[in-house]
């Protein structure tokens, strides 16, 4: 009877291993299609970009030459480069402190209605759903030197008009003007569902405490427990403002005398207009490190002031 028990164990114990790693492997062959669509799409063109980067490959030539670290090294000295990180720069300091405490207003404005808030949050989200493009066109009209609504409402009114977009000094302010505007109604929708999340518990703990002002519930409980909701958004925003292409190639065109060029319009026309492929690698490069580092920092310092 023992050896019955011996020999009927390992049978019976069998289909149970088959049936563990049958699923495994499975799991493993559905996933193969999802890699490699991320290794062609995402992973196997920055390591050509990274390789192109050390190389002086013009668009449209067989030759591929090495040349090392000398794209780099030429960035340091290029003017028009240095120009454009500033500006890059530049918008970015302007569009997400903009966007970011114009949603989180506009957030705590609508939450405090009792009517009409799914109609306030739909309006203010409409510029969201739009396209970059129609966006960009409909501004460069309303702005416009010349023909522009807003011009003419001035001059009706016996204001001198303002060019916003060919004054070299209100160009880039201009840019972020409108992606301020595009930002607020996602941000916005953001920071309402960090809102619902608060417990209305904590309000009622902070009136008893004798905490009656407003100001001082939001700025010690309310924005406290936003804090993970504010990470997320300012880190998305930034990688938005830094992302700024459409609206520069279509309104400005990096213009006026080079007042609105940004990075990634300098690399679009170093790489597709003079065709110097390589060096329009290196500055890709040294765009995505900018992107990296900032998001790490971000990350890293918010996350130490952030409440879960």
């Amino acid at each position: 009877m023992a050896d019955i028990v011996l020999t009927e164990a390992p049978a019976a114990a069998r289909p149970r291993r088959l049936g563990a790693v049958l699923p495994a492997r499975v799991a493993y062959a559905m996933a193969i299609p999802a890699v490699a669509l991320m290794v062609l799409t995402v992973l196997a063109p920055i390591v050509v970009m990274l390789a192109m980067s050390f190389t002086d490959y013009r668009f449209g030539e067989d030759a591929i030459p090495f040349v090392g670290l000398d794209n780099y090294l030429q960035l340091l000295n290029d003017r028009t480069f240095r120009r454009a990180l500033f500006n890059t720069f530049a918008y970015v300091a302007m569009v997400v402190p903009g966007s970011v405490i114009l949603g989180l207003l506009l957030a705590v404005l609508i939450d405090g209605l009792d009517h009409g808030g799914r109609l306030y949050r739909l309006v203010f989200f409409l510029p969201v759903t739009a396209t970059v493009v129609a966006l960009a066109m409909v501004w460069k009209y309303l702005l416009h030197g010349t023909i522009g609504p807003f011009n003419l409402l001035l001059v009706a009114l016996g204001l001198p008009g303002i060019d916003v977009f060919g004054d070299r000094s209100l160009a880039l302010a201009g840019l972020a003007v409108i992606n301020i505007w595009s930002l607020a109604g996602f941000n916005m929708v953001l920071f309402s569902a960090g809102l619902t999340a608060v417990p209305q518990d904590l309000y009622d703990a902070a009136a008893i405490d004798g905490m009656d002002d407003k100001l001082d519930r939001f700025f010690s409980v309310t924005l406290p427990l936003l804090g993970p909701t504010m990470m997320f958004v300012l880190v998305t925003s930034t990688i938005t403002a830094f992302k700024v292409f459409d609206t520069v190639a279509v309104i400005t065109r990096g213009g006026p005398r080079g007042a609105s060029d940004v990075l990634l319009y300098t690399t679009y026309l170093e790489g597709f207009s003079y065709f110097r492929m390589g060096s329009a690698a290196a500055m890709t490069t040294v765009f995505l490190v900018i992107m990296l580092v900032f998001a790490w920092v971000q990350a890293r310092v918010l996350d130490r002031r952030v409440h879960y």
